[in-house]
């Protein structure tokens, strides 16, 4: 009798020094080896940091000082005996890439090596979620080697339809970080409102940054109800500086969406000229398709829109410039005489092979000013829309699209994918039944967001490469207030920063739920409503 008691002694030992000892660190780090003892955070003196490293310590320091109310010295050099120090070698490179880490943490000290200052910066992330404070502050001894699986790790904002922010960007850009997510995907402009200063062409936000009213009610789509009420705001080009630089710090690049040729309602609702027929028209009030469309055939609409360009490369560093490109309706093209005559003297055949025609040029445009174009995978000229009544009929473009144009997929069948990904192209898998945020959580629950793999079990192994990364996206329409906008992406967005960053062999959803609580508690003392887990995995506690 004894001896069992013993023996059960020694399991609930052994099973309290691992549930210590266990990471809990979002998205999970590919490859963990945790070793005896721990590393006290009161043990360590200084944060010592290589050349190179220096913001790193500096955002380390005033973590720990917020956290943990721990006020560490900074101090340049490597580290010694109860330090944590951060070290920037090149060399890495060969192994960890851009992006990846190395965290060690002894009993005596911990150390970051990378390449970059982008994997110092993860790897100070991963840091900050090991610590434990259930028994004091520490971390487990361990040896982390990890490299993100994709490139491109995402997440979309659209602020077109209900403005946010200043203040509000700069959170989510804080989470973002916390989550090792590399890419903020802006969207500015749609039909019902243009976000973004243009200082040649002020009535982009004069005009076009107000609507009068927005429809309301449980119907949504189909709703007749409107708030009565105006919604306006924009960026001027100060705030959208400061907002790339806060993160450019957290080493987030910001790619602006500027939409070509549709969804322009509220461009023309400015410039009426900018469409095909010089016609009057409002920034909607309602959500859906509008098929006001700029006259691309116009050389004037054509300089227009390489001056917003200039504009744009001058505030977003991006190497990336996204130009939308979806839901294009071409009844205003069908009815212009003007469009129509440049279409026989060019020899294009259909609508479809016209867009791609002005997708093609303002690529080269772009490609010329040291940029690369992005755009939603209608850009290939393939109609994804059948279940559409008013486009189910467009034929597709023999035109083929510009090869250095990364496709952003969202819609469409996994042979669209395979397609692309053979020709050559690079691809953004978005696909929107896994990755929208505005669906509710019968559509997409947390753990079906986390089981969701960019590459497709059907695509060859061959062309897996080019399958660059994924985004999650935020559409607005319904989605006013900053607190409805939280319920919907979180903790959805750690499910994405998860399948962005770790191996599918790496990846367990229990073990991602587990790690889930200390984060929900950080989330809540900044004041973000959350989604509680019995929501977010609502077709779980369904089935």
């Amino acid at each position: 009798m004894k001896k069992l008691f013993y023996l059960l002694l020694l399991v609930l030992v052994a099973a309290f020094e691992a549930g210590a000892q266990e990471l809990n660190i979002i998205p999970r780090p590919n490859k963990i080896e945790l070793a005896k003892g721990q590393f006290t955070l009161s043990s360590a003196k200084t944060i010592q940091y290589t050349s190179g490293a220096d913001k790193e310590a500096a955002f380390l320091k005033k973590a720990l000082q917020e956290k943990y109310n721990q006020d560490l010295p900074t101090n340049a050099g490597k580290g010694k005996k109860n330090t944590i120090s951060l070290e920037l070698d090149k060399k890495l490179s060969k192994d960890l890439g851009k992006e990846g880490y190395r965290l060690t943490a002894t009993p005596t000290q911990v150390t970051v090596k990378a390449a970059t200052a982008a994997g110092i910066h993860y790897g100070v992330q991963s840091l900050l979620q090991a610590i434990h404070t259930s028994e004091g502050k520490f971390m487990p001894a361990v040896a982390i080697e990890d490299v993100p699986r994709f490139e491109w790790r995402a997440f979309m904002l659209d602020e077109a339809r209900h403005f946010k922010g200043k203040e509000e960007v700069k959170l989510l850009l804080d989470e973002m970080a916390r989550l090792k997510m590399n890419t903020f995907h802006w969207h500015l402009v749609d039909d019902q409102g243009w976000r973004i200063e243009i200082k040649k062409y002020p009535k982009l936000t004069e005009v076009g940054s107000v609507r009068k009213s927005t429809a309301v009610g449980e119907k949504k789509w189909n709703s007749n109800k409107q708030s009565g009420e105006p919604h306006s705001g924009f960026y001027t080009q100060e705030e959208i500086k400061e907002l790339v630089a806060y993160a450019a710090e957290r080493h987030i690049n910001v790619v602006p969406e500027i939409e070509m040729p549709g969804h322009a309602s509220a461009a023309i609702a400015a410039y009426p000229w900018l469409g095909t027929d010089n016609q009057n028209i409002e920034v909607p009030v309602k959500f859906g398709r509008f098929y006001d469309i700029y006259d691309v055939t116009s050389p004037k609409v054509q300089e227009f829109l390489q001056d917003v360009l200039q504009e744009v490369f001058a505030l977003f560093p991006s190497k990336v410039i996204h130009i939308g490109g979806d839901e294009v309706g071409y009844e205003a093209w069908e009815k212009s005489k003007q469009v129509n005559a440049y279409m026989k003297e060019h020899g294009i055949k259909t609508y479809a092979d016209l867009q791609v025609h002005f997708t093609n040029n303002i690529s080269k445009y772009i490609e010329q000013n040291g940029r690369r174009m992005m755009g939603w995978n209608e850009i290939m000229g393939i109609n994804i829309h059948h279940d559409f009544e008013e486009k189910k009929a467009d034929a597709n473009a023999e035109t083929e699209l510009a090869k250095n144009v990364v496709v952003h997929f969202w819609k469409g069948d996994v042979e669209l994918i395979k397609q692309a990904a053979s020709k050559g192209y690079q691809l953004v898998n978005s696909l929107h039944s896994m990755t929208y945020l505005d669906y509710n959580f019968s559509s997409i629950p947390l753990q079906k967001a986390y089981n969701f793999d960019p590459v497709p079990q059907e695509l060859a192994k061959e062309y897996h490469q080019n399958i660059i990364g994924t985004g999650s996206q935020m559409w607005s329409e319904w989605i006013p207030t900053r607190g409805e906008m939280h319920y919907q992406v979180f903790p959805r967005l750690a499910a994405y920063a998860e399948v962005g960053w770790t191996q599918p062999q790496n990846k367990n959803y229990e073990q991602f739920r587990q790690a889930l609580l200390p984060l929900l508690k950080v989330w809540e003392t900044r004041g973000i409503h959350f989604s509680p887990l019995s929501d977010a995995e609502e077709q779980k506690k369904n089935q």
